[in-house]
């Protein structure tokens, strides 16, 4: 005969007192792995700045090991950032590598000093972009940008 570890009441071989409802086993320890995502541990807003922080790289992990829709959507947008940034880095780093030449070629010299500012400006706003985006994720926002928005609410959502 087994009885209960708290009232004492005989309980035969049930894992649990009719009476009082206390466990008669081991306690169960509380399972870590019990969620669906590694990441459950971290708040959204904090996962959604984290997607930002280290560029494609932690957008990438994001979007792969964290099931909630907050996390991927921040984590697909900061993939997509991070391309189009490179792309029109490309475009315009082009595009001003043609217009030195052609200040070269026209011999009008003055106007190469509008290159580097034209470039930092790019540069800054790149850099503004990006802090906005960790601000907004982490302020529990969804931010959509523009065109990078829409597609990749489609494409996770």
């Amino acid at each position: 005969m087994a009885f209960c570890k708290a009232c004492g009441q005989d309980i035969g071989g049930a894992a649990f007192c009719s009476k009082c409802g206390a466990s008669q086993g081991a306690a169960a320890p509380a399972s870590v792995g019990s969620s669906d995502t590694p990441t459950a541990g971290i708040d959204e807003n904090v996962a959604g700045l984290l997607c930002y922080l280290f560029h494609w790289i932690s957008g990438l992990v994001f979007l792969l090991i964290d099931k909630r829709s907050f996390v991927r959507f921040h984590a697909a947008q900061s993939i997509a950032f991070n391309i189009a940034a490179v792309g029109l880095g490309i475009a315009f780093g082009i595009a001003l590598a043609i217009f030195g030449w052609l200040v070269i070629l026209i011999r009008l010299p003055f106007l190469a000093f509008l290159i580097f500012p034209i470039w930092l400006l790019f540069g800054i706003g790149m850099f503004a972009t990006w802090i906005f985006l960790m601000y907004k994720a982490f302020k529990n926002e969804k931010f959509k940008l523009p065109i990078i928005g829409n597609m990749v609410e489609k494409m996770v959502g």
